[in-house]
C-alpha cells in the first residue's frame, strides 16, 4: 500500500477543489490530487490527461505537483502550460484526453488555489471529488510510470473561437484581461478578429495589480466602463481570473448581467431550435424565465455551480444555459462547458449582425430593480446550516412560495429573495428583486427578517 494522505475537508467541494495556499492547500495536495485522480482514469482505462494552470504565482508548483502525481499514476500527461480553464476543456475535446485537470483559483483572492477536473469530457464533481479524498486516504493509488509532453493550445483553440464568428459590421470592441489567464488568448483573438479592439491588463500577472478579477462585482468594471467611453466602444468585455466568466460593459456604460446575456442570446438559439430547453441558475432574474417562455422555449432553473449545470444540460440536451456569476454554456455549435471568450464572439456576431447596439438587445428585458450578488461571510462549518434554519422557519408560511432547489428563493407579491451558501468560499450570498423601489426594499427587509437571530451581519445593500 502507498502512503497515504487527508486533505484539509474545507478544500473538497461540490464541483471542484479550492484552498488557501500554505493554509489549507499546498503542493502535497496537489500531488496526491493528481495520483487520486489518476487512479480513477486508470480504473477507467484511461491514459491520457490534460493539465494546464492559470496565472496565479502559486499555480506553477501546483501544477508540476499535480502532473507528478498523475504520472506516478501511469498517466501520459498533456502539459498546455497556462492558458485560460476553457482552454483546458477544449484541449480535452480537441486531443480526445481521457481526462482533464485545471490548476486554477478562478475569482477567488490571490491566495487561493485549486482544481476544476473532467473525466472524459464530462464534468468531475460533488461523490466523485470526494472519491478521490478516499483514495488518498487509504493509499490505493494505481501505480505506472507515465510521461508528460509540453503542447501549445493557444493557435488551435482561438481557430475554434473563431470558428463560430458570423459576419457583419465592424464594431469597436475593449476587452479587459484583468491580468488573468485570458490574455494571451484575447491577444490572438482580437489581431484576427475584424474591428478595432483594445485590451486591458493582458499581461499575466498573479498579484492582480490593477484590479480583482471578478465582473460580478461592479467596481472591477470601473476601468472598462472608462474605456469603453473613451474609445466610444460598441461593447466592453471583462473576464474572471481563468475566463470562464464573462462580464459586459454596454455602449452606454451599464452592465449587462449573466442572466440578461442568457436572455440575448436565447433569442437567437430559439429562433433556430424552437421549443429548446434553456437552463439558469437559482440567482438569474425573474424575467429572464419568463423571456425564455415568451420565446417559445422551455425555462428550466437549477442549482448553481458550473458542473451542475453541465450535468444538467447533458441529461436535457438544452443547446444554452447560464449563471448570473457569468457563466455562459452553448451547446449550440460549441461543446456544453462555460467559455467567457466564446461568448464574447457569439455575443459579437449578434451585435455586428443587425443594426441595434447591444443595450438594445438587453432592454428587451422588462425594468425591474434588483441587488447584484450579496456575499457576505459565515463560517465554512456553519454557512449551509444557516440556510437549513431559515428554510425551516419559513415552512409553513401561505404568504410566500419557497423553492429549496438551492439554498431556499422566496417569492411574494412584492418579488423574491434569495439566499445560498456559496460552494466556492466562506460566505452566504443572498440576491433580491422586485418591480418597484418600494417593492425591492420591502424584499430587502423580508430577507433581513429571515437571518434576523442567527447571529450575522449582513452589509447594507
Amino acid at each position: 500500500m502507498s502512503e497515504t494522505h487527508r486533505f484539509d475537508p474545507t478544500i473538497l467541494r461540490e464541483y471542484d477543489v479550492r484552498g488557501i495556499v500554505g493554509r489549507t492547500l499546498r503542493a502535497e495536495d496537489a500531488r496526491a490530487l493528481g495520483r487520486a485522480f489518476g487512479t480513477v482514469v486508470a480504473t477507467k482505462d484511461g491514459r491520457r490527461v490534460a493539465v494546464g494552470r492559470d496565472g496565479r504565482l502559486s499555480s506553477p508548483e501546483m501544477a508540476a505537483a499535480v502532473i507528478d502525481g498523475l504520472i506516478s499514476a501511469g498517466i501520459e500527461v498533456i502539459d498546455l502550460g497556462g492558458c485560460p480553464t476553457p482552454a483546458l476543456y477544449f484541449g480535452v475535446h480537441h486531443a480526445a484526453a481521457d481526462g482533464g485537470i485545471m490548476v486554477t483559483g478562478s475569482h477567488n483572492p490571490p491566495d487561493y488555489n485549486g482544481f476544476k477536473m473532467m473525466l472524459g469530457t464530462g464534468p468531475f464533481f460533488g461523490a466523485d471529488i470526494q472519491h478521490l479524498g478516499e483514495i488518498a486516504a487509504t493509499g490505493r493509488y494505481a501505480a505506472g510510470s507515465g510521461s508528460v509532453e509540453a503542447v501549445s493550445i493557444l493557435e488551435p483553440y482561438v481557430d475554434r473561437l473563431l470558428a463560430d464568428l458570423r459576419p457583419g459590421r465592424d464594431l469597436t470592441v475593449v476587452w479587459d484581461c484583468g491580468n488573468g489567464a485570458a490574455g494571451p488568448a484575447v491577444t490572438a483573438l482580437c489581431q484576427r478578429l475584424p474591428g478595432r479592439h483594445r485590451v486591458l491588463y493582458p499581461e499575466v500577472d498573479g498579484t492582480f495589480p490593477n484590479h480583482h478579477p471578478d465582473p460580478t462585482l461592479p467596481e472591477t468594471l470601473e476601468g472598462l466602463r472608462a474605456a469603453v467611453a473613451e474609445t466610444g466602444a460598441d461593447l466592453g468585455v471583462a473576464f474572471d481570473g481563468d475566463a470562464d466568466r464573462i462580464g459586459v460593459i454596454d455602449e452606454r456604460g451599464r452592465v449587462i448581467w449573466g442572466d440578461q446575456l442568457v436572455a440575448i442570446f436565447a433569442a437567437e438559439i430559439l429562433r433556430e431550435r424552437p421549443g429548446a430547453t434553456i437552463i439558469a441558475d437559482v440567482k438569474a432574474s425573474q424575467t429572464l424565465f419568463d423571456r425564455i417562455a415568451a420565446l417559445g422555449g422551455a425555462p428550466l432553473m437549477w442549482r448553481t455551480g458550473h458542473s451542475l449545470i453541465k450535468t444538467k444540460m447533458a441529461e436535457t440536451g438544452a443547446p444554452l444555459a447560464g449563471e448570473m456569476s457569468g457563466h455562459i454554456f452553448f451547446r449550440d455549435r460549441y461543446y456544453g462547458f462555460d467559455d467567457a471568450l466564446y461568448a464574447a464572439v457569439r455575443l459579437m456576431s449578434l451585435v455586428a449582425g443587425g443594426p441595434a447596439p447591444v443595450s438594445a438587445l438587453r432592454d428587451v428585458l422588462p425594468a425591474v430593480v434588483n441587488t447584484p450578488e450579496i456575499r457576505f461571510p459565515c463560517a465554512e462549518e456553519r454557512k449551509f446550516a444557516v440556510v437549513e434554519a431559515v428554510e425551516a422557519a419559513l415552512a409553513g408560511r401561505e404568504d410566500v412560495a419557497v423553492s429549496d432547489i438551492d439554498g431556499v428563493r422566496v417569492t411574494s407579491a412584492d418579488g423574491w429573495w434569495l439566499l445560498r451558501a456559496s460552494n466556492t468560499q466562506d460566505v452566504l450570498v443572498a440576491r433580491c428583486e422586485s418591480g418597484s423601489d418600494a417593492g425591492l426594499s420591502r424584499v430587502k427587509d423580508q430577507l433581513r427578517a429571515a437571518v434576523d437571530g442567527l447571529g450575522l451581519e449582513i452589509p447594507d445593500f
